[in-house]
């Protein structure tokens, strides 16, 4: 069974827990139900040796520090009702008209300003056939951060006997709301105070990104990658191109073939050999180079958050759906329900 520790208390005082999923590799991922959020994720590299690969705090007060709060990266946390921005905090939903909190300059962002990230989760922890696993709840009450519905959500994450962590999502509602959920892992392959994520190798496999305006909303155009330093169809250094893109990456990409489980990503670190790969049955993934970190920040083992410190790629539909009817829907109606699940798999590259 995972192991259960303290994680400190909330700035309410509500006592929080961190979960330890392990298989017998090694690999442990730690998750606490404040804002369901991954802390470390332990896996090995080249020579066997385990390390931490994920950006967090060892106490549930570094997610609640006002520097952080102030900078909002999200680190680790579970996202909504609705992942990514939303223009100018606004959408209409058969007929009505719905104002959200705008935490994003005139955009809503990432649920508002008390999202799923920030709300102390149910938790159950378990096993199945497939590893350990966490299960966690959530009820998103009509009204919440100007959101429709009573929203129930159930998040589970599961550590597989081969390395990978799943996270499926499921949530019903007894209105029509919109919905989009993902998580905010930071990922550093090479982690370690002062290393930065720019010779990490990413392919995207996605022939198409959404064109963006200053506020990072798509203005509705997908644009095709090739000859920009958006493409990244083959395994590309993130930092060779990134000073071509003003503010560095912070955008969506359209995945090929999205319909079903499909492959969305793939990391390599070159020094310590580590891997990702990441699937998904979601339309869309939000690659994002951690340009906002600044140094402010310090977590675990002391790390000091400098800029592209880590990377996120957040499984998810496009931003701004609900208010452009051109990209993939993202409604949920009473009767249906909404079901979703992302993989992250590690492994290692030997050297040739």
């Amino acid at each position: 069974m995972p192991t259960t520790a303290p994680f400190g208390q909330t700035t309410d005082g509500t006592h929080v827990q961190l979960f330890t999923l392990t298989n017998a590799n090694g690999v442990m991922a730690r998750i606490t139900n404040y804002g369901g959020t991954l802390t470390s994720l332990l896996v090995p590299d080249k020579h066997g040796r385990l390390g931490d690969v994920i950006l967090g705090f060892d106490h549930v007060s570094g997610y609640q520090s006002p520097e952080y709060l102030k900078s909002g990266p999200y680190f680790g946390a579970l996202i909504g009702r609705y992942g990514n921005r939303i223009k100018d905090g606004r959408f209409a939903l058969d007929g009505q008209e719905y104002s959200l909190a705008k935490n994003n300059g005139p955009n809503a962002l990432h649920g508002g300003k008390v999202g799923f990230d920030k709300v102390v989760w149910q938790a159950e922890a378990g096993t199945s056939a497939e590893g350990q696993n966490l299960t966690l709840t959530y009820l998103s009450r009509d009204g919440e951060e100007g959101y429709p519905g009573n929203l129930r959500v159930r998040v589970v994450y599961t550590l597989t006997a081969d390395n990978v962590l799943q996270i499926s999502y499921t949530a019903t509602t007894d209105q029509a709301t919109f919905i989009n959920l993902t998580n905010h892992a930071y990922f550093n392959l090479n982690h370690g105070a002062g290393q930065d994520i720019l010779g990490h190798e990413l392919t995207l496999n996605a022939d198409r990104y959404t064109v963006v305006d200053a506020t990072l909303i798509p203005t509705g155009e997908l644009r095709p990658v090739r000859g920009t330093p958006f493409d990244f169809t083959t395994p590309r250094a993130i930092g060779e191109r990134m000073a071509q893109v003003p503010g560095g990456y912070d955008h969506n990409w359209v995945l090929n073939h999205a319909t079903g489980a499909h492959a969305a990503a793939s990391v390599h670190e070159p020094t310590t050999g580590r891997t990702l790969d990441v699937t998904t049955d979601q339309p869309g993934i939000q690659f994002y180079a951690g340009n906002f970190l600044d140094g402010t920040l310090t977590g675990k083992g002391g790390a000091v958050y400098v800029k592209n410190a880590g990377f996120c790629l957040e499984t998810q539909h496009f931003p701004d759906s609900p208010n452009q009817p051109q990209f993939p829907g993202t409604a949920l109606r009473p009767g249906e329900t909404f079901h979703s699940v992302s993989s992250y798999r590690f492994g290692v590259r030997k050297p040739r």
